[in-house]
């Protein structure tokens, strides 16, 4: 006698086990379609960006105020660093580099003080400008510095990269004061001198200002509004700086660049531009505020020596200290009246007249 099965496990029919079936392989397929894969860890296959930290690690939120420091190099200037912590609202300060170390880290954080804290990355090669933790990193900051190196370095290695796009989103977006001295002053403005063939001087400037050293670079990196037509250029005591500037608004002119302007900076000293744009001027020195009027060089040709003479009016230059008051650069007025000289060039040589 065969064994009762109880009804519980009693086999389904076929038709029925069909059914079954095709309801399983259509959840098992609709489960897979609807389940994403794993989105890949941002900090995986990454290369390490080396960086030095002091003060709190954690991210924190303050309300910051915009600006630029344009610093001429050498000695950092006090005053311009402590305007800057003040800004940044007691936040975190980043400092961007491509060679050097933690140097800025101690003078900002022990030396200065007011800082949440200050963290220095050493950008050097192009692919760790897309490092995860450095983009959060600095879209988080209060305060950005550049320092200073080699200019051509900042534009191979940063320039179109999400690490730029992050600079760009302190300025425009979160508006963060954002500064840099010497190299990291020459790519602040929207034209700027990208040294990469080299730096160059007056004498070769002047002497063929299409030479293969000039290699400028125009509104392709960093987008500093209130420095639109202007490039800028640090060292500035270093009057050997004034003819290859000459040379670089010359070649902005000739592009149809209005108006071309231009800020020279010299060591120790610094340019502060607040919210609204004024500028004001701490150090030791005087800065020069070129601009030119778009009259074209008479002779801008490869190969020729420059001459953009204009009556020996080519470019007006306006000289700003500490105790000189403001320039606005949305018109180039300053606050008080202040002496007018003029740069211009002949057959390759460069002249100031009053």
């Amino acid at each position: 006698m065969q064994p009762q099965i109880p009804n519980c496990c009693t086999m389904p029919p076929k038709p029925l086990l069909f059914i079954i079936g095709l309801i399983i392989c259509l959840a098992c397929s609709s489960s897979n379609k609807e389940t994403p894969s794993p989105m890949p860890n941002p900090g995986v296959d990454q290369p390490t960006v080396q960086s030095w930290i002091l003060g709190d690690t954690a991210d924190v939120s303050r309300t910051a105020l915009p600006g630029v420091v344009l610093m001429g190099g050498s000695t950092d200037v006090d005053e311009a660093m402590r305007w800057m912590i003040a800004r940044s609202g007691g936040g975190d300060f980043v400092i961007l580099r491509a060679s050097g170390a933690d140097g800025y880290n101690p003078y900002l954080f022990n030396e200065l003080g007011g800082a949440n804290s200050c963290e220095t990355f050493l950008v050097n090669r192009r692919d760790k400008a897309s490092n995860a933790r450095l983009i959060r990193r600095v879209r988080g900051a209060e305060a950005l510095f550049i320092a200073g190196g080699d200019q051509a370095n900042y534009v191979n290695f940063w320039k179109g990269t999400p690490l730029a796009e992050a600079i760009n989103f302190l300025i425009n977006e979160k508006k963060v004061t954002v500064g840099g001295t010497s190299a990291g002053c020459a790519i602040l403005g929207r034209h700027y001198f990208a040294a990469l063939n080299g730096t160059v001087n007056s004498e070769t400037a002047l002497a063929n200002p299409m030479a293969a050293l000039l290699t400028l670079g125009k509104d392709d990196f960093i987008n500093i509004a209130g420095l639109r037509n202007t490039i800028t250029d640090s060292h500035y005591d270093n009057p050997d700086r004034r003819g290859r500037q000459l040379t670089f608004l010359a070649r902005m002119v000739a592009d149809q660049v209005t108006p071309a302007r231009g800020i020279g900076v010299p060591e120790r000293t610094a340019v502060l531009v607040d919210e609204k744009g004024i500028a004001s001027v701490v150090g030791r020195s005087r800065v020069c505020f070129l601009q030119s009027d778009g009259q074209i060089p008479e002779i801008l040709v490869a190969n020729t020596p420059l001459t953009w003479d204009r009556g020996g009016k080519a470019v007006r230059v306006t000289e700003l200290g500490a105790n000189d008051g403001t320039i606005n650069l949305a018109n180039w007025q300053t606050s008080d009246p202040l002496p007018i000289s003029f740069f211009f060039a002949k057959v390759g040589s460069l002249f100031v007249g009053q």
